[in-house]
């Protein structure tokens, strides 16, 4: 196969991606006016899509990043993790599969209201989420093994997590308590009338020390 014949090839094989990307977008912006209601489409599994949620939340296709955020709202507003651990672009029509490298969202900013059993801790995604911390909503801590550092996750809707930012997460450390669940004190946080244990009291002191 001739040179000229590869590179005719390949520039067709991303004239089709680039139209059936198009094709998508127009489907997406149809289905996603509003909260877009993936949990209740099941469309056939089309295949996977080159496109990755990196973990600092930026979008690439075809190994590029998606710049337009408009884009990137759309197709966030139609994204969905099912069962089988994968994320989804879904429209009432196809199901295509793309890579998320940590979480699809990131909590970039956060606000506090009220205090005690009243306090309502609510967060701000890269994409515009504006999310409630809450039972519904509940927030969750993982060990970071290789740094010993921690990363708290937001549940966002459905099974789709933002990772919450590190400038974020000091702030919403400093809103930390000690409270005792099932007989062990744990630095938590509250929000919505709602207990989010962030590690054991004593791990927290030896941490300090």
């Amino acid at each position: 196969m001739t040179e000229h014949h590869e590179h005719r090839q390949q520039s067709l094989t991303q004239a089709t991606e680039a139209r059936g990307l198009e094709a998508l977008i127009s489907r997406a912006a149809r289905a996603g006016k509003g909260a877009a209601p993936v949990e209740r489409w099941n469309p056939d599994f089309c295949g996977d899509l080159d496109m990755e949620i990196k973990a600092d939340g930026t979008w690439f296709y075809l190994g590029t990043p998606i710049g337009r955020m408009p884009l990137v709202q759309l197709f966030s507003s139609v994204l969905r993790k099912d069962a089988d651990g994968r994320t989804y672009l879904v429209t009432p029509v196809e199901k295509v599969g793309i890579r998320v490298a940590d979480a699809p969202f990131i909590a970039v900013e956060m606000d506090v209201s009220g205090e005690g059993e009243d306090q309502v801790i609510t967060f701000r995604t890269n994409v515009g989420d504006v999310v409630e911390a809450g039972p519904e909503r509940p927030l969750r801590f993982v060990d970071e093994n290789e740094t010993g550092g921690l990363k708290p996750y937001l549940l966002v809707r459905g099974r789709l997590e933002a990772l919450v930012a590190r400038p974020v997460m000091y702030e919403l450390v400093g809103h930390g308590e000690e409270i005792k669940i099932d007989g062990r004190t744990m630095f938590s946080v509250r929000s919505k009338n709602a207990v989010f244990p962030i590690m054991p009291a004593d791990q927290l002191e030896r941490l300090s020390a």
